[in-house]
């Protein structure tokens, strides 16, 4: 199957998943709480993405999803939330949650193939699931992560509802950390497509910000969870305690999952791997090691 023919089925399966979620929304049964209404809807447009990901054996099909509804979230909540809230705030978000999702759909776009292709991890995590990969597929690959990405827009849920004056000053360093975190992702971005486009077979990059960080992305997504959690303080500094949770839950994800599973994979696959590992530090961009003999 085509690329293009790939996304046009992806794009369909999208448009059926947010129509139930819509469909959902304005005539399902309603709770007291906005949050928990979308909650629902959330997972019921991800169980229609599973079924697409099962009966096309691909569950590439969730990819997209990752950065496709976060601003779909914050425009409903937005328009649901209660009149009085601070629209600059509100515009400032949804600059950094819109450019974040852009970049991020536009580059999964970009490096993906096709339906004949599938991310390596998804089939690892079914077969070591054995007879459970049924629920291995539609809890760890779709609806944890729908979960966690929810998670971590609970803080763009507080900022658009709730009305009252924000402190601006911890709106401001927000933004500025949100649209960094989003550039840094997009510069690391254009050096890797470059690398992969020029690179010899076996090749290891540790080039331009992967020099300084050997997942200056995984930073940067981090950068941006943590910006959404800002923004939410400054509406409600009495909710900090639990509004950086998403964000640290993304930071458990790439540091206790997500990076070892890719350099474990990058050792066996390219032998001078360990000496990235060596010099380069892990996630934080920071000054390489010099490596004695």
């Amino acid at each position: 199957m085509t690329k293009t023919a790939s996304l046009v089925r992806i794009a369909a399966a999208y448009s059926i998943a947010i129509l139930v979620a819509v469909l959902w929304l304005g005539w399902g049964p309603k709770t007291a709480w906005l949050w928990l209404d979308t909650l629902i809807a959330d997972v019921l447009a991800t169980v229609v993405i599973f079924g697409f990901s099962r009966f096309y054996r691909n569950s590439s099909f969730y990819d997209a999803y990752w950065s496709v509804v976060p601003p779909l979230l914050m425009i409903y909540w937005w328009a649901g939330g209660d009149l009085g809230v601070d629209e600059v705030h509100c515009w400032l978000i949804a600059i950094v949650v819109t450019l974040w999702a852009v970049r991020l759909t536009a580059n999964w776009i970009h490096g993906f193939p096709g339906l004949h292709h599938e991310d390596w991890r998804y089939g690892m995590l079914r077969g070591q699931a054995g007879r459970f990969e049924f629920v291995t597929d539609l809890l760890a690959i779709h609806v944890i992560p729908t979960l966690q990405v929810f998670a971590g827009m609970l803080p763009v849920y507080i900022a658009v509802t709730r009305p009252g004056d924000d402190i601006s000053w911890l709106t401001a360093i927000a933004f500025v950390v949100g649209l960094a975190a989003v550039g840094l992702e997009l510069v690391a971005d254009a050096q890797l497509h470059r690398f992969v486009r020029d690179g010899r077979p076996g090749e290891v990059m540790d080039r331009g910000l992967w020099g300084w960080s050997r997942h200056p992305n995984y930073f940067g997504e981090f950068g941006f969870w943590f910006a959404l959690a800002l923004f939410g303080v400054a509406v409600s500094p009495s909710d900090a305690w639990w509004l950086f949770l998403g964000a640290a839950a993304m930071l458990g994800m790439f540091l206790g999952a997500s990076i070892p599973m890719m350099e474990k994979r990058s050792l066996e696959r390219r032998a001078g791997y360990q000496d990235v590992i060596d010099r380069v530090p892990r996630f934080v961009p920071w000054r390489p090691r010099r490596v004695t003999v």
